[in-house]
C-alpha cells in the first residue's frame, strides 16, 4: 500500500511542478494537463517566428553584407579600377591597396574619397617582374580581398 500512495504523491508532485512551470491554475489533472498542452503549441509557435525571423535576417545580412561595386577596364599603362561602396568602412582603402600589392600592380594614379561613402579610382601598372593579366583576373582579387575583409570584419 505504501507503494501506491508514494506513486500519487510523486504524480501530484509533477503535476504541482507542470502547473508552476505554465502558470496554470487548474486545479484537476485534467485540466493541468491541457494547459500544458495549450502552453507546449504557443511555444512551437514562439520557436516557428523566431526561426522565420532569423531567416529573414540571414538572407537579407547576407544579401547587404557589404554593398560594393567594383569595376576593373584595361588602359594603355595597366587597368583602370573603380570601388564605389555608399558606405565607409574602416580599412577598406588598405585591404585594396594590399590586394594591389598581391597581384603585383604599382598604383600609377589615384583617386579615394572616405567621406560618407567610398569611392577609390585608380589606375594600376603591372611590375616588371609578373606575368601578364587581364582585367577580370584584377576584379576578381579586388573582390576576393573585400570578401575576406568582410569576414574577418
Amino acid at each position: 500500500m505504501g507503494s501506491r500512495e508514494q506513486k500519487r504523491a510523486a504524480l501530484y508532485e509533477k503535476l504541482q511542478q507542470l502547473r508552476s512551470v505554465t502558470n496554470s491554475t487548474a486545479l484537476n489533472k485534467t485540466s493541468i494537463i491541457v494547459d500544458a498542452s495549450k502552453y507546449i503549441e504557443e511555444l512551437k509557435q514562439k520557436v516557428k517566428r523566431l526561426d522565420k525571423e532569423i531567416t529573414s535576417l540571414q538572407s537579407s545580412s547576407d544579401q547587404n553584407s557589404l554593398p560594393v561595386q567594383v569595376t576593373v577596364e584595361t588602359v594603355e599603362n595597366g587597368f583602370l579600377i573603380n570601388v564605389f561602396s555608399e558606405k565607409n568602412y574602416p580599412g577598406l582603402l588598405v585591404t585594396i591597396l594590399e590586394a594591389f600589392e598581391e597581384l603585383g600592380l604599382d598604383v600609377l594614379d589615384a583617386r579615394v574619397s572616405c567621406s560618407d561613402s567610398f569611392h577609390l579610382e585608380a589606375v594600376g601598372g603591372e611590375n616588371q617582374g609578373h606575368d601578364s593579366m587581364d582585367a577580370q583576373v584584377v576584379k576578381q582579387a579586388v573582390l576576393q580581398a573585400i570578401k575576406n575583409w568582410n569576414e574577418r570584419s
